[in-house]
């Protein structure tokens, strides 16, 4: 299933997911190129919300950009699957070796506003993210490492601590609660 056919295909949990998505579709359909940050009014990008077994926990990283504790992920690069880039970022961003898929199917999306900033020496533009988010499972003894150029920290925080945790307030308050309370139900 292509990528265009995933997103029809999900079934929004709330309204910003309902008008994100109808966005997430319009862009596909008015640019070609969505999938590198050639684009440089917006592009894909897919984050991990990764548990451990109880699902008590969830492994975040110190954004070093964000000045927050976040989960993991990144921009598609120009690949198409992006299940497989939310996997590629969370190994690159962690160390952790060994990944379980919870569900093939996209957790949660949404439009995330990025403000310019500085990126390896060069100024970057405020853009937009249309983000995929995927459930994954990782083990709590898992090795962990930073990935010093994106992080200064990865840890496992509780659930119930990720709002206090992380300082990005639209994420925590627009992301991370929703998916928190769809892990619950």
């Amino acid at each position: 299933m292509d990528l265009k056919e995933q997103i029809e295909k999900y079934i929004p949990y709330n309204e910003q997911e309902e008008k994100d998505k109808q966005i997430f579709l319009k862009y596909i359909d008015t640019f070609d190129d969505v999938l590198t940050r050639n684009n440089k009014f917006g592009h894909f990008t897919a984050s991990s919300w990764v548990v451990n077994k109880q699902r008590t926990k969830v492994l975040m990283i110190y954004h070093n950009i964000y000045n927050s504790w976040a989960w993991t992920g990144g921009h598609a690069d120009g690949e198409s699957n992006l299940l497989n880039t939310a996997i590629r970022e969370l190994k690159e961003e962690t160390g952790v070796e060994n990944v379980k898929v919870l569900n093939d199917d996209i957790f949660s999306l949404e439009v995330i506003c990025v403000n310019g900033h500085i990126k390896r020496g060069e100024y970057v533009s405020s853009h937009v993210h249309l983000n995929l988010t995927y459930l994954l499972e990782v083990d709590e003894n898992e090795t962990l490492h930073i990935k010093e150029d994106e992080n200064s920290g990865v840890r496992w925080i509780n659930i119930e601590d990720v709002e206090k945790k992380a300082t990005e307030r639209w994420v925590v308050e627009n992301v991370y609660k929703k998916i928190i309370e769809k892990l619950k139900n």
